[in-house]
């Protein structure tokens, strides 16, 4: 992510959250007050419909009490009784029904298919008793009871609360209820209404803060984008002029060890070679000329692999070949050098027509591959390594495969300091606007390192003797 996005990022960040807190706050609130909202509704329709109930019992009880009061106990009088509860219905929904103490049912007005059933064992929808309810409350004095029931203008059970009282010298006990059902319907409405203008709070809320965030990002970049251009631009040439600087001490280095230092060592080398030679062809048969020979030789085996470690370290620092014959050369050559008496096959192909590359292009693309071919001779374990250059009118691409034990792309991405040559393998590439993809697993990793044309043409106009060999 450029430092441009970061910034704006940083500016819109507080913004988003503090309108995604006030969203979160201001649909919590809603949601309490429709909560309290639906209990007080609801409160005030169950107590409204208990207080109708009290009265239709209180009427019925007035309608039938010159009739109780007689103090008359035969059927006829209860059957009179029984005829003024059925009559006194009230709407579709609205009836009264008796019972025994027993459970029996003696009038109901809207099923009379359960007369003279004991229903004190029925279940309702909720998994209750409800006639054994109304029978312990009404033998209680009489009260309310909330039950489910059959509703007659549906033809579906409902939510029902009915209020019962007892006629204890017949033994009866008798009531009427309100089917309660339509609360929820009111309820449900309510919520429809709060969710519609919870939705549109929430649509104010989201349409301000795009607005902020369209402003912020308008302004950021109208302020900033001048200036961070500027400073990336740079930042991108002098981590240019740090890696050729690093690469030309590199070079320095290379030379001095291999015209000075492992010049020194050639020449010591052929001096103790040349003392050896003539103690030999003096032979010399004492002790003395024995333990010389045996140090001189010694002398010149240590100056052979202090010689070969002096070119080494001049090779690692800078190729020789890679000014002279080129990437491909060079790549081969320090393959040749990793692998060139292993057991690990090695295959370097170059496909189109090759070109001489700008030295900084050519630099960074050589850097690349040795830590590569580095991690997988560490890490990698691979009996075979791939290594292709492929020159396209796109641009360059580089391709390095083995078939290694593979690693965790993405852990080493969370953690860039577990992966320091993936991140400078990327910063390298990214110093000269190339890419680079990794993709790894059990048996195959393949790292491809992009460099576009467009690229390779700038370097060349901006390096007018790359293509000279020196």
């Amino acid at each position: 992510m450029r430092l441009t996005h970061k910034v704006v990022l940083l500016a819109m960040t507080p913004l988003i959250a503090a309108m995604s807190l006030i969203a979160v706050a201001q649909r919590h609130q809603e949601e309490l007050l429709a909560k309290r909202q639906q209990a007080l509704v609801k409160s005030a329709y169950m107590e409204a419909a208990r207080s109708e109930l009290r009265h239709f019992v209180a009427m019925a009880l007035s309608t039938i009490s010159p009739l109780y009061n007689t103090g008359r106990d035969d059927d006829e009088i209860k059957q009179q009784v029984m005829r003024q509860l059925a009559a006194l219905d009230y709407g579709s929904d609205g009836y009264f029904f008796l019972y025994n103490d027993e459970g029996v049912n003696l009038m109901h007005a809207r099923q009379p298919e359960l007369v003279g059933r004991n229903l004190r064992r029925l279940r309702d929808a909720y998994g209750q008793f409800p006639i054994q309810l109304m029978m312990d409350k009404a033998k209680a004095g009489g009260g309310f009871v909330d039950y489910s029931w059959h509703k007659p203008s549906s033809d579906a059970d409902a939510a029902k609360v009915a209020y019962v009282t007892p006629l204890p010298r017949w033994h009866w006990w008798f009531g009427t209820g309100l089917y309660v059902d339509d609360v929820d319907q009111v309820l449900a409405q309510l919520d429809e209404e709060l969710a519609a203008s919870v939705n549109t709070t929430t649509r104010w809320i989201a349409g301000i803060s795009v607005a902020g965030l369209l402003l912020i990002f308008g302004v950021g970049l109208w302020l900033n984008m001048h200036e961070l251009r500027l400073a990336d631009a740079k930042l991108t040439l002098l981590t240019r002029q740090l890696v050729s600087s690093q690469e030309s001490e590199r070079a320095y280095l290379a030379r001095e060890l291999h015209d000075g230092t492992g010049q020194t060592l050639v020449s010591v080398k052929l001096l103790a070679e040349s003392a050896l030679q003539r103690l030999n062809a003096a032979e010399l048969g004492d002790e003395r000329a024995l333990a010389a020979r045996t140090a001189l030789q010694r002398a010149v085996d240590r100056l052979r692999d202090a010689l070969v470690e002096v070119r080494g370290m001049s090779h690692r620092l800078r190729p020789v070949m890679l000014d002279t014959l080129g990437l491909p050369a060079a790549l081969a050559q320090m393959a040749q050098e990793m692998w060139g008496d292993s057991a690990t096959r090695f295959t370097l192909r170059t496909d189109g027509a090759v070109e001489d590359l700008p030295e900084a292009i050519k630099t960074v693309l050589f850097r690349v591959t040795q830590e590569a071919l580095a991690n997988i001779e560490k890490h990698a374990a691979a009996s075979r390594v791939e290594l292709q250059l492929d020159f396209t009118p796109a641009g360059l691409q580089l391709r390095v495969q083995d078939n290694g034990r593979g690693f965790d792309t993405e852990f080493f991405q969370r953690h860039p300091s577990r992966g320091l040559g993936l991140r400078h393998m990327r910063e390298r590439l990214a110093a000269i606007d190339g890419t680079l993809s990794i993709s790894s697993h059990p048996g195959q990793t393949l790292l491809l390192a992009n460099v576009p044309k467009a690229v390779i043409t700038r370097f060349s106009r901006q390096e007018p003797n790359a293509n000279r060999q020196p």
